[in-house]
């Protein structure tokens, strides 16, 4: 599903970057400064990719690299310039890719520490109301011991008449 989409977003950024091309070209031909710096451009970056070519083959680069004429700078400078907006709009996409899923990241991340945070507090509670039963539980223990004493003892009077009490009613 992804490449698609990114198929469909880098043709659409080749399709506008050409008209972009066109209007820079135009405007090389009635701005004459424009044209000077597209120019310088295209020949800084003419002899860069020569000087990379020689050293990549293992020529020598102390040689003079001959200018491009103006008709083909300003065409290169275009060309440059449409492909440097390509790659300025694929990182910025990336960027703003990037950016989104760190905030969604961090997004689940306080998610998770609100649940975690839940979690403890649930526990925390969970223990309180154990103690709480542990507490009431041996309170009823001890109520229980002591009925069951009185029980015992009042059992064994009942059993045994020589003890001196009155026969009644067990555990009352």
């Amino acid at each position: 599903m992804v490449l698609p989409v990114i198929k469909l977003g880098s043709l659409f950024v080749r399709t506008i970057s050409k008209p972009i091309a066109t209007r820079l070209k135009q405007a090389a031909v009635y701005h004459p400064k424009f044209r000077g710096l597209i120019i310088n451009l295209a020949q800084g970056y003419h002899r860069l990719t020569t000087i990379m070519q020689r050293h990549t083959l293992g020529r020598s680069t102390a040689l003079e690299i001959r200018p491009l004429n103006e008709e083909r700078a300003v065409e290169a400078a275009t060309d440059l310039l449409r492909e440097l907006f390509v790659f300025s709009v694929a990182g910025f996409a990336m960027l703003f890719e990037v950016q989104r899923n760190t905030r969604s990241e961090a997004k689940k991340e306080e998610l998770r520490k609100q649940q975690i945070e839940v979690m403890k507090l649930r526990n925390k509670a969970l223990e309180e109301e154990m103690k709480h039963l542990a507490q009431r539980m041996e309170q009823l223990e001890m109520a229980a011991k002591q009925r069951n004493a009185y029980r015992f003892w009042t059992w064994r009077a009942y059993e045994n008449p020589n003890l001196g009490i009155i026969k009644g009613k067990i555990g009352s």
